[in-house]
């Protein structure tokens, strides 16, 4: 199977057609449309995807905003699969990427969170003041980041939200990043297992900032002349772009080129200096500033960078989708297909192999195939209840395995070894492998000779110890009987001198 890059956006009425939304896909490079999922009209953050991978089908999560539905899609079927009633309407969710757990927020502050293959609700909590607008997951999971109109951003433990005995207390969060001043808008977790990831965070306060999490502190801020509405980072997190709703784009680079003391040139980090480092985008550079502004025209709803990071994908408020070359700001697309609608939500991913219409179910990996199976999803609970957190039963869908890998798991020859490091060890070309396998194998033959070497140095040390202490027992115990046959014969000396004169006294 080939990989192709595609886009996933969802669509959301508009006050000029207030007709029914869609999640759809598009091929990157043409723009031609893959597949569609009718009977949705998710607002912003109100969809959550996770893809297909380890043999398990992908789906999507969308959240109605005129009731509490929640719609399930599977890529298999372009038709409604599942419908889940809330217990409120959720102004925001977002799925871990291993798609285990579901976090939703609501108008009042709230936050629910649910395991997807049970319905579980382990948690729901009061977080913040106002609505809800943005939630995100860390890139492992292992922590959730909420942001608010209360211009708060909390970060918060999964181990703790899901721990058993903390279930009747109201949960603590990890830290609160309360720098904003106005309503936040968008967050964006960086690369990195947490808490050693960097976060941005973007507010109507015209601000932008960069936070550290595993010190808890804020790092640098931004400003800019506008209310930034959404953003897009780069994944080597040298860049990032932020968008306003009068269709600005702002290209910031975390880096500069500088002279260093000796007249070379060097590049260094842009920021760091804490709560006082403030930097205006447009006061700092004016000239790099123009540059690096790209004009939409139009409100920007939502942001993302493709998977090769040379390509900027741009949804507005009118159902335009413009795709940007991230080197030049030349506008290389435009799709209209959904004009007249709101774009809500985009990301770039590679096509999914169960998607409906280009479906192939069999997933080829090296010499195995996997079946692709759908995920369970159960409707989630509407009150927490003690009772399915103790029984816990959840549905999981294994890949099948056949018998015979079973059977060779765990088992890890030595030829296999040696195959193996030959392969990762190889160089570019096929000649650079086959020598460095001959090389391999030379070593090791190398390696073998040099222990039967040391085990017959140790054999013929073994010996000489032996004897050495063979002959010292024996000396020792020579030289013991000699010693008692000394005193012996000196006794038998005095008794006959004792004797001698008691004869001669006799005579006398």
């Amino acid at each position: 199977m080939q990989l192709h890059e595609c886009i996933l956006c969802a669509t959301a009425p508009s006050s000029s057609t207030p007709g029914p939304g869609t999640i759809s896909f598009h091929d990157i490079q043409t723009g031609s449309a893959l597949a569609s999922f009718k009977q949705t009209s998710a607002s912003t953050h109100c969809t959550a995807v996770v893809q297909s991978s380890d043999g398990h089908g992908g789906f999507m999560l969308a959240a109605q905003p005129d009731k509490s539905i929640l719609n399930v899609y599977n890529f298999q079927k372009d038709q409604l699969a599942l419908k889940i009633v809330l217990p409120e309407k959720l102004s925001a969710i977002a799925m871990d990427p291993g798609g285990k757990y579901c976090a939703g927020g609501t108008s009042h502050g709230r936050i629910f969170l649910w395991e997807i293959a049970s319905g579980i609700m382990f948690n729901a909590w009061d977080a913040h003041y106002r609505r809800v607008s943005v939630l995100r997951f860390t890139h492992d999971g292992a922590a959730l980041l909420s942001g608010s109109e209360d211009s708060g951003v909390t970060v918060w433990v999964m181990s703790r939200l899901l721990d058993d005995d903390l279930q009747n207390e109201p949960p603590t969060s990890y830290c609160l990043l309360s720098d904003h001043t106005l309503p936040v808008t968008d967050i964006i977790c960086g690369i990195g297992r947490f808490p050693t990831c960097r976060v941005l965070s973007a507010s109507t306060d015209h601000s932008v900032k960069l936070w550290d999490l595993s010190s808890k502190s804020l790092l640098s801020t931004f400003y800019f002349p506008e209310p930034i509405t959404c953003l897009a980072w780069d994944a080597t997190e040298r860049l990032f772009f932020a968008a306003s709703a009068n269709g600005s784009i702002h290209q910031v680079n975390l880096f500069r080129q500088r002279e260093d003391k000796f007249g070379h040139l060097a590049m260094e980090a842009i920021g760091g200096g804490g709560v006082s480092d403030a930097i205006r985008v447009n006061e700092q550079d004016p000239e790099g500033a123009k540059k690096r502004l790209i004009a939409v025209g139009q409100p920007v709803t939502v942001m993302t960078i493709s998977l090769t990071s040379s390509l900027l994908l741009v949804g507005t408020a009118t159902g335009l989708i413009q795709t940007y070359d991230i080197a030049s700001h030349q506008l290389l697309r435009t799709l209209t297909m959904h004009k007249g609608l709101k774009i809500t939500h985009m990301m770039a991913l590679l096509r999914p192999p169960d998607l409906v219409g280009h479906v192939s179910l069999s997933l080829a990996t090296g010499m195995e195939t996997k079946e692709m199976v759908v995920r369970p999803v159960a409707p989630f609970q509407r009150m927490r209840d003690a009772k399915p957190r103790e029984a816990h039963e959840v549905l999981v869908m294994l890949p099948p395995q056949s018998a015979a890998h079973a059977e060779t798991f765990f088992s890890y020859s030595r030829e296999e070894m040696l195959r193996d490091h030959a392969y990762f060890m190889q160089g570019s070309t096929s000649g650079s492998g086959s020598s460095t396998n001959i090389s391999v194998q030379s070593r090791v033959t190398e390696l073998e000779g040099e222990i039967a070497k040391l085990r017959e140095q140790l054999g013929k040390a073994k010996s000489i110890n032996d004897t050495m202490w063979e002959t010292v027992v024996k000396c020792l115990v020579a030289g013991v009987d000699q010693d008692k046959q000394y005193e012996s014969n000196d006794n038998d000396g005095k008794e006959d001198d004792e004797s001698g004169r008691r004869r001669k006294r006799g005579r006398v």
